[in-house]
C-alpha cells in the first residue's frame, strides 16, 4: 500500500472493467428503491447467491494452503462484515432520500480511501487534495439542502456517508488481499462473509427470507447481476493494478447513471439544490485527477 502509486490512471482491460462496474454499480440504487424485499434479506441473498457465482473459481484455485493464503481469506471475511454494513447504510439510503442524493453521498468513498491511505503512510500527492476539498464541500451541500427538507431526507444522507466510509475500508481490504489470493477466492469469502453477517440481522429483525413475489425475485436476481457481478467483481479485478483510491473515484461516475435511471424508472427528480452538490461532486473527482498528474 505504501509503495503503489495512488494516483496512476487505469489502463488495458481495467479501462472495461471499471466501466462495467459503473454501469452495474449505477443500477443498484433505482432496483433496491423499487423493490420491496427487507434491506437484510435483499443483502443475504444478493451476497449468497454472488458468492455461489465464484465458488467454483475459487475452489479451482486451491488457495488455503498457505498461511499467507489463510490469513488474506481472515481479512476477506472481515471485508465481508464490512461489505454488509455498508449495504445496509447504503440500502436504507436508497429508500429514505432520493437515489441521485443518496447514491453520490455513498461515492464519497474515495474522500475516506484516500484518507485511509495517507493514515497508513501512503502518499497522496498535495495538490490533489484540491479535488477532495470540492467533493467534501459538494457533500455539505447536498445534506443541507436535505436537512431543510425533512429529518429523514438528512438520516438518510448520513447513512449513504457512512455507508461511502465502509466501502472504502472494504475495497483497501481488497486490494492487500489479492496480492495473495485472486480475485475470485477473496470475492467468495468476501460475499459469502457478508450473506451470513445479514443472515442472523434478518433472522433476529423478523424479517421475512422467502415468500416473495415472483416480481421480487426478479429484483432481486438483476441487483446480482448487475450490481453485484458487473459491478463489485468488476472493481474488485482491477484493485490488482490500481489503487483503491483511483477505483474509489471512478466510483463517482454511478451518480449520473443512478439519477438516469431513477429519473426514467422511478420517476424521481432529485430537489434543484442537489443538482448543484452532485456537480461539485464530479468536478472534485476530475480535478483529484489533473491534479494528481501535474
Amino acid at each position: 500500500m505504501k509503495d503503489q502509486d495512488h494516483t496512476k490512471l487505469p489502463t488495458g482491460r481495467d479501462i472495461p472493467f471499471l466501466i462495467s462496474g459503473v454501469l452495474g454499480i449505477g443500477a443498484s440504487g433505482p432496483i433496491i428503491a423499487k423493490s420491496l424485499m427487507p434491506v437484510p434479506t435483499m443483502i443475504m441473498w444478493r451476497n449468497l447467491l454472488g458468492g455461489l457465482v465464484m465458488l467454483p473459481f475459487a475452489l479451482k484455485r486451491r488457495e488455503w494452503q498457505t498461511s499467507a493464503q489463510r490469513n488474506a481469506i481472515k481479512w476477506s471475511a472481515i471485508s465481508g462484515v464490512l461489505l454488509a454494513l455498508h449495504f445496509i447504510c447504503f440500502f436504507l439510503a436508497m429508500r429514505m432520500t432520493s437515489v441521485a442524493t443518496g447514491t453520490a453521498l455513498t461515492a464519497t468513498q474515495p474522500i475516506f480511501a484516500a484518507l485511509f491511505i495517507k493514515l497508513s503512510g501512503g502518499h497522496i500527492p498535495r495538490r490533489s487534495w484540491s479535488g477532495m476539498f470540492i467533493a467534501f464541500a459538494s457533500v455539505l451541500l447536498i445534506t443541507g439542502v436535505d436537512l431543510s427538507m425533512s429529518l429523514r431526507s438528512f438520516q438518510g444522507d448520513l447513512l449513504a456517508v457512512i455507508g461511502g466510509a465502509l466501502a472504502a475500508l472494504y475495497i483497501i481490504i481488497g486490494s492487500n488481499v489479492q496480492r495473495e489470493i485472486s480475485t475470485s477466492t477473496f470475492t467468495t469469502v468476501c460475499y459469502l462473509s457478508c450473506a451470513l453477517t445479514a443472515l442472523p440481522i434478518a433472522v433476529i429483525g423478523g424479517y421475512d427470507l422467502i415468500g416473495f413475489s415472483t416480481y421480487e425475485w426478479l429484483l432481486l436476481i438483476a441487483l446480482v447481476i448487475t450490481a453485484q457481478i458487473m459491478g463489485h467483481t468488476m472493481f474488485n479485478l482491477t484493485l490488482k493494478r490500481v489503487s483503491p483510491a483511483i477505483v474509489g473515484l471512478v466510483v463517482f461516475f454511478e451518480v449520473p447513471v443512478s439519477a438516469i435511471l431513477a429519473f426514467f424508472w422511478l420517476d424521481q427528480t432529485p430537489p434543484a439544490g442537489t443538482i448543484p452538490g452532485i456537480i461539485g461532486l464530479l468536478i472534485g473527482c476530475g480535478f483529484f485527477v489533473v491534479r494528481s498528474k501535474q
